[in-house]
């Protein structure tokens, strides 16, 4: 039996999503059908509407989201319908050469799920589900693989930013840059994941933490979840950040914006030796460049981040404990909460520089603990 979802699609890309019918079919052998209860929205959301990243079309996007089982296909038994349940857009096969050498985020078969289409618009056309996960919708169907349970205590709606935000931007600091206790850092952009790389610092005992954005808006919000200082994005901004860490420049800059210009930027605040992150996802077309020279003078490392080199399965309990011990803000991420048709706006704001994560609620009676 099919089920008719009301969905925010994407009919061709960089024109606005449109809110429409879309029919799910019954979930087939090893996969599961949700009921959202929330979603978020995402930068990686806009990059795939606006031709940034790749994605077949028509496609629902989000990729953020929690809720509850709706149905089970045949051989899953890892949830029933009722669980509640967090979705992961880039479940791990566990059998590429990356699963076995412990980095299931850079998994070759993670994003496979988004190849193929998954639903049927009103009149029949196949539609995608971007990033795999599809959940700018009422209800979704994703692979048993792309779940993860959770547990009655912790609220339903704000958990839903644990599948983007929180896991990328606390894993860009505990997983990939192992940020150590009194090291330095810097954060650059702050939205939904840079906010959470603040909450990663804050956690790793960094200090200082200094946060930057283009909006002076934000300095409220970003010592609120962990910042010591705050700077507007200025041409003496690295003069700045170097007033506040002896002269050298900091241990640890994190991008999180996605352009060549901030990499640069982030680069340039990184002291001799220190190690820069790019967390945030830039075009093909936008080239950042280094001399040689200054590679070999700095001695600094540039890496990137993908998906905070985490792996949900363990990473999501680790930070549901510091959730309950009240050293990981969920819900203060959360500026904007919106309805589905509001998506459009919610991508004017993150355009804009405005707020942090916004997040759809569908259903306002599911979540007592939110």
């Amino acid at each position: 039996m099919t089920v008719t979802v009301r969905a925010a699609v994407l009919t061709q890309s960089a024109t606005p999503l449109v809110i429409q019918d879309v029919v799910l079919p019954d979930p087939g052998p090893g996969q599961v059908r949700v009921r959202l209860a929330a979603a978020g929205v995402c930068h990686s959301d806009l990059s795939l509407a606006n031709g940034t990243l790749r994605q077949p079309v028509p496609a629902v996007l989000g990729h953020e989201g929690s809720g509850t089982v709706d149905a089970v296909g045949p051989g899953v038994d890892s949830v029933r319908p009722g669980d509640r349940v967090l979705l992961n857009w880039a479940p791990a096969c566990r059998s590429c050469w990356f699963c076995q050498h412990g980095e299931p985020h850079l998994c070759e078969h993670a994003a496979d799920g988004g190849a193929a289409p998954y639903a049927e618009l009103a009149d029949g056309t196949p539609a995608y589900p971007g990033l795999g996960t599809a959940t700018f919708a009422e209800q979704t169907v994703v692979p048993a693989n792309a779940i993860i349970p959770l547990p009655a205590d912790i609220g339903l709606h704000q958990a839903a930013v644990l599948g983007c935000a929180v896991l990328t931007g606390v894993g860009a600091v505990l997983n990939s840059a192992r940020v150590g206790a009194g090291e330095s850092v810097c954060v650059i952009g702050l939205g939904g994941v840079g906010l959470s790389v603040v909450q990663g610092a804050r956690l790793a005992g960094a200090d200082p933490i200094i946060a930057v954005d283009v909006s002076a808006d934000k300095e409220t919000l970003a010592r609120a979840l962990g910042a010591t200082d705050f700077l507007v994005s200025t041409p003496e901004l690295a003069r700045d950040v170097r007033a506040l860490t002896g002269g050298r420049g900091v241990d640890h800059a994190f991008e999180v914006v996605g352009r060549a210009s901030t990499i640069r930027q982030a680069w340039g605040l990184t002291r001799r030796g220190g190690r820069t992150t790019v967390v945030g996802v830039g075009g093909r077309d936008d080239q950042a460049s280094f001399s040689a020279l200054e590679l070999f003078y700095f001695a600094r490392t540039l890496t990137g981040c993908v998906f905070g080199s985490c792996d949900p399965a363990s990473d999501v309990p680790r930070l549901l404990e510091h959730v309950r011990a009240g050293e990981l803000d969920l819900a203060g991420l959360v500026t904007d909460e919106i309805d589905l048709a509001d998506v459009p706006t919610a991508f004017e704001r993150m355009l804009a520089g405005r707020g942090g994560r916004s997040l759809i609620r569908f259903d306002s009676d599911s979540d007592s603990h939110s």
